[in-house]
C-alpha cells in the first residue's frame, strides 16, 4: 500500500511535519515523565493517578503507532507500507482509541465516587477493582477491533492500492477493497457508535450526579473546590471526543467535507490528546505537579 499523507497538501506536508514532530516530542517527554513519577511515588498509587498512568501509556502507544511513519512520509517520502504492517497499525490505533475512551469513562466514575461517596472511595475503587477495570477496558478494545482486521485480511484488493491518508485508518483501507464492503463499513460504524455512545452516557450520568451533589454543598468555596477536581478530566474529554466525533460523523454522513480537512482533523485526533493530557494533569493537579518539580 501507499500512504500519500494529506490529499491536496502534498507541498505543505514538509512544513506541517515540524509542529507534528514537536507535539510528538512533548507527548513522549510528558507521558514518560508522568509514568515514572507515578511509579516512583507511593503516595500517588491511588485510583485517580493509576487512571492517569493508564491514559499516559495509551497515549504513548497511539502516538508511537502513527507519528514515526507519518513523519517519514512527510519528510522522506517513504509512503510504502506492507499489508501486515498496515493491519497491525490499524489494530493498535483503533484498539487503543477504544481503550482511551474507556479510561476516560472510568475516570469519570472515579470522580463520581470521590465526590459523592468520599468516605468509601478507597474501598469502592480498591487496587483490585482498578486493575479489573483496566483489564475490562483493554479486553473490550481488543475484542471489538479484532473483527475489523479479520474482515479486511480476507478481502481482495484489486484497485490501485493508494490510501488517501497518513496512516492505515479502517475506513480508508476499506474503500480499496473489492466486492461488498457493507459488512466492514457497518461494523466499523457500529463499534464507533457503541463505544462512543456507551462511554459518553456513562460520563454524562457521572457528571450529572456530581453536579447534583456539588449544588447541595453549603458554601460557594466548597462547590468550587469540589468541582475543580474535575476540570482536568473535562478538558481531556473535550480534547479527545471533539475531533473523534467529527471524524466518525464525517465518515458516515460528511460526504461534503473536504478530504484534507477530514484527514487533518483525524491526525489531530491522535496528536492533540496525547500532547495535552500530561500538560493538563501535570499543571492542574497540585499533588502531581509537586512531585514533578
Amino acid at each position: 500500500f501507499l500512504l500519500i499523507g494529506i490529499p491536496g497538501l502534498e507541498e505543505e506536508q514538509f512544513w506541517i511535519a515540524f509542529p507534528f514532530c514537536i507535539m510528538y516530542g512533548i507527548t513522549l517527554l510528558g507521558n514518560i515523565t508522568l509514568l515514572l513519577v507515578i511509579k516512583a511515588e507511593p503516595s500517588l498509587h491511588e485510583p485517580m493517578f493509576l487512571f492517569v498512568a493508564m491514559l499516559a501509556f495509551t497515549d504513548l502507544v497511539l502516538s508511537t503507532t502513527t507519528l514515526p511513519k507519518m513523519l517519514s512520509i512527510f519528510w522522506l517520502g517513504f509512503t510504502e507500507i506492507g499489508f501486515p504492517s498496515c493491519l497491525a497499525q490499524m489494530f493498535f490505533i483503533h484498539t487503543f482509541s477504544t481503550v482511551e475512551s474507556g479510561v476516560l469513562a472510568a475516570m469519570a466514575l472515579d470522580r463520581f465516587v470521590a465526590i459523592c461517596c468520599p468516605l468509601r472511595h478507597s474501598r469502592i475503587l480498591s487496587a483490585p477493582v482498578v486493575l479489573a477495570l483496566a483489564s475490562l477496558v483493554l479486553a473490550r478494545g481488543v475484542l471489538l477491533v479484532s473483527p475489523t482486521c479479520f474482515l479486511l485480511h480476507r478481502s481482495r484488493f484489486c484497485r490501485r492500492r493508494v490510501i488517501a491518508h497518513c496512516y492505515c485508518e479502517h475506513m480508508a483501507v476499506v474503500q480499496l477493497a473489492c466486492g461488498d464492503t457493507g459488512p466492514d463499513v457497518n461494523y466499523g460504524l457500529f463499534v464507533a457508535f457503541l463505544v462512543g455512545g456507551t462511554d459518553l452516557v456513562l460520563i454524562s450520568v457521572s457528571y450529572a450526579m456530581i453536579l447534583r451533589v456539588v449544588a447541595r454543598l453549603p458554601s460557594r468555596e466548597a462547590r468550587l473546590k469540589a468541582f475543580s477536581t474535575c476540570t482536568s478530566h473535562v478538558c481531556v474529554i473535550l480534547a479527545f471526543y471533539t475531533p473523534a466525533l467529527f471524524t466518525c460523523l464525517a465518515h458516515g454522513f460528511g460526504q461534503g467535507v473536504p478530504s484534507a480537512t477530514h484527514i487533518f482533523v483525524a491526525n489531530l485526533y491522535l496528536l492533540v490528546p496525547p500532547t495535552l493530557n500530561p500538560i493538563v494533569y501535570g499543571v492542574r493537579t497540585k499533588k502531581l505537579w509537586d512531585r514533578v518539580v
